[in-house]
């Protein structure tokens, strides 16, 4: 999964994603994690998430450094240019939100196209899993994917006689 997300296509050729797979100590730890962000910021589906990271035999992240521009100022990101975007990423501090941002659209792109690599390849070999956005915000709050990471997504993996990350409960509703 890790070389089919490496190898994937990327925009103009500039690699930008990070990967990193766990399992042990760091898998249970995210998933500890994910459970005690859904409390602080009460989001329900992120405690059904983490029950399933905590099932799991292991987790592919995938992240990108999406503060790279691609260098083509098509605007995708909001600014008219690659410059303005890139002034503007360089100035923000501080992380209140789950992702860094602004991000060039391309290697969000770029993102998505190794992400739908990696599971392409579990498909293949028959490996349960499920892209997970609250995994990548736990994985980038635990900072396992190193601070150049703007944007980042979790790929849990199970090999089981039933797929447990589908068929799920939607998880609690936001408490009153």
């Amino acid at each position: 999964m890790a070389l089919a997300a490496r190898t994937a296509p990327k925009g103009k050729g500039i690699d930008t994603i990070i990967i990193r797979v766990i399992t042990g100590k760091d898998l249970r730890a995210l998933a500890k994690r994910l459970d005690t962000l859904g409390t602080e910021r009460d989001i329900g589906f992120f405690h059904r998430d983490a029950g399933n990271l905590a099932a799991s035999d292991a987790c592919v992240l995938i992240g990108s450094q999406g503060d790279v521009v691609a260098g083509v100022n098509c605007g995708a990101c909001g600014f008219p240019g690659c410059a303005e975007m890139a002034a503007v990423s360089e100035k923000r501090t501080g992380k209140p939100w789950y992702f860094s941002g602004p991000n060039c659209a391309v290697r969000m792109a770029d993102l998505g196209i190794a992400v739908g690599s990696a599971v392409k390849t579990a498909q293949i070999h028959n490996a349960d899993n499920r892209v997970m956005y609250s995994a990548g915000v736990a994985a980038m709050d635990l900072g396992l994917l190193g601070a150049e990471c703007t944007v980042a997504y979790g790929i849990p993996l199970s090999a089981t006689g039933k797929n447990m990350y589908f068929d799920r409960a939607p998880g609690p509703e936001k408490r009153k």
